[in-house]
Parts: structure tokens; sequence; C-alpha cells
């Protein structure tokens, strides 16, 4: 089952206790911000639902006029609050996984979902700018590692272990190894 809350009652006057926070406007993006985003993708990928691979797109970016259309086209996308269809078009590829002693269930195959390249790219853009602004003004709860850049395990070791610390030095009786 997917959605286990799906029924569940939610009390909507906890968004009051939300403290409030300035909003900021959105500066339009940078060649800067693009080059980062598509230098970070791999080479060797596969040709998207465009054709396009991240090699042809960075050869693509690397010429400065059609960069600045590609900024353009993703400045109009905030500008306008649309997200153009082209980019919402995906086609899903099923591979089967290796090794496995039966391909009659679907647990054995893995869906890969091809995108737009183009989008992915603004996608990213986007995500690499949300990302910066929800930690830079602390809008990420300290306890969320997951999903964000420069966070590891090792972040995650460090705070159980404080937890750990701060939980037997604060109930003691935890701590007693005889269980009383």
């Amino acid at each position: 089952m997917f959605n286990t809350t799906l029924n569940c009652q939610v009390d909507l006057n906890i968004l009051n206790n939300i403290k409030h926070k300035p909003s900021s406007q959105w500066f339009p993006f940078s060649k800067e911000e693009f080059k980062q985003a598509i230098s970070n993708c791999n080479d060797s990928s596969v040709p998207r639902l465009d054709k396009l691979t991240w090699n042809h797109l960075k050869s693509i970016v690397n010429q400065d006029n059609c960069l600045i259309n590609i900024i353009n086209i993703a400045n109009l996308c905030f500008e306008l609050g649309h997200w153009p269809n082209y980019f919402k078009y995906s086609s899903t590829i099923i591979i089967p996984k290796p090794n496995k002693t039966s391909y009659d269930q679907p647990k054995a195959f893995r869906p890969i979902v091809l995108l737009n390249t183009l989008g992915k790219l603004i996608k990213k853009v986007i995500a690499e700018r949300l990302q910066f602004t929800v930690a830079s003004n602390d809008f990420i709860h300290p306890s969320q590692l997951g999903g964000l850049k420069f966070k590891s395990t090792i972040d995650a070791s460090v705070a159980l272990t404080h937890i750990i610390r701060v939980v037997t030095t604060t109930y003691p009786m935890i701590n007693n190894s005889t269980g009383q």
C-alpha cells in the first residue's frame, strides 16, 4: 500500500506554528549555474527522449549564444509559471536485473525513465538553487541528512552518536547495564 495516511485527518492548525520567513526574490539564472550543473553530468549516459546525451548538451552549452537561449527558456519558465509539456514527456525502458532465477515477478526488472535532457538540466539548476536557499535560511531541520549535498553517512553517524549520548546522560537508567 503506497499511501497509508490516505484517510487520516490532518490538523491544519499546525501550519500556524511555522515561523514566518521573509520572502526572497528569485534572481535570473546565470551561465555559471548551468555550467556547474552540467559539469557533474555523466558523459557516458544514453540518449534521452530528445535523442541528446549529456555530452551533446555539454557541447551545446559551450556555445555562448546557445547557453543564453537555454537560460532564457529557464527564466521564462519561472516568469510565466509554466513548465512546457515537452519537458514532461517520458519514455520508460524496462531492464531485467542480472542473475535473477526467475523473471516472472515485476521486482526482477528495473524501470529506467528517460526524460528530455534540456528539461533535466533546468531542473538540476533549480534543485541546486533551492537546496542552497533552504539550507542557508534554516528551512531544513538539522537532523535532515538524506539527499542533501555535503551530507554523508558520517554526518548521520555523528548525529546518532550525539543523540545517544544526550539520551544516556539525561536518562542514566537507560545506561544501567543491570536493567534496573
